[in-house]
């Protein structure tokens, strides 16, 4: 038993070791300094990263006689590593074409890189176009930065997530079995993301290289916007190495799926990736079946 003296000693320690512990910011807290730089609240994502959502909802954008929600194709986000001086940065900002010019220069006034300025999909009125960035260092110092360029924007300030009904009118449960994955409602859209194996910064398979978090855009994403009678509009992006480009074209084509573009979204990754957008509008579980052939093609996570 330890005597009144030794135990009077031992008080500071553990009240000290106690306070550190309460002290230490843990789960979304750590990311307070962050949301508050950036101005809207984030989410945890699975794999440790924490993501913002720029949702275009201000943008009413058609394609044909289709009304293109923002989960469908009009979702800017970005997402950071870490909540500290270490963190990386990645995001896909969905723009007018009159915000470009200011919103790149404001990133690039920053120290924020342009990593690709491109479309994802075709016949959309009026033209939208989407800047992807990327930036190392100060989390709250890089949420800052896009803060200030997406003030330059007339993208609406962030609302409360609405509780639309879960039965879109689609058989959500057949494509999941279609696709052999699990998905989600997100503002009306049936979303699925499906990860790949060994992407990683500096290479696939380099040991000790430092792996990025699917959710910092290197996931295939397939979302569904009902367009009725079990019909669906989808868009999204399969992830690819060069090798298995082609063999994906295919299996889409093949499937009554239009390949919409086909592009980079990053400056320096090994292995290099491409990014291919799609569109169809068609049965809902047959588009899945046609996504679920392209899928694969690639080496992505069953």
């Amino acid at each position: 038993m330890l005597s009144k003296f030794r135990l009077l000693a031992l008080c500071p320690i553990l009240f000290g070791s106690l306070l550190a512990v309460a002290q230490k910011p843990s789960g979304e807290n750590a990311w307070k300094a962050v949301e508050d730089a950036i101005g809207r609240s984030g989410q945890a994502q699975a794999d440790g990263a924490y993501k913002f959502s720029f949702p275009r909802g201000d943008l009413k954008v058609k394609v044909g006689d289709v009304d293109v929600k923002p989960a469908l194709a009009l979702g800017g986000w970005v997402a950071f590593s870490k909540p500290d001086k270490n963190s990386m940065m990645m995001g896909d900002l969905v723009l007018a074409e009159d915000e470009i010019a200011p919103v790149m220069g404001s990133l690039q006034d920053s120290g924020v890189e342009i990593t690709a300025l491109h479309n994802h999909i075709l016949n959309e009125s009026p033209r939208v176009m989407y800047m992807h960035i990327g930036g190392h260092g100060d989390a709250a110092k890089l949420a800052a930065a896009v803060k200030q360029a997406m003030a330059l924007t007339k993208a609406p300030a962030p609302t409360p997530p609405a509780n639309p009904p879960q039965d879109l009118g689609i058989d959500t449960a057949a494509i999941e079995q279609a696709l052999g994955q699990k998905g989600k409602v997100n503002g009306g859209v049936f979303q699925i993301s499906i990860s790949r194996n060994q992407i990683r910064e500096g290479g696939d398979i380099i040991q000790g290289a430092p792996q990025i978090p699917a959710s910092m855009g290197l996931a295939t994403a397939l979302n569904f916007q009902p367009t009725g009678s079990g019909k669906a509009a989808i868009t999204g992006d399969f992830v690819l190495i060069g090798k298995e480009v082609n063999p994906v074209i295919q299996a889409l084509r093949s499937n009554g799926i239009q390949v919409t573009a086909l592009h980079s979204h990053m400056l320096d990754e090994q292995p290099r990736l491409f990014f291919m957008h799609f569109w169809a509008n068609d049965d809902a579980v047959k588009l899945a079946k046609g996504l679920r052939a392209a899928l694969d093609k690639t080496n992505s996570k069953k």
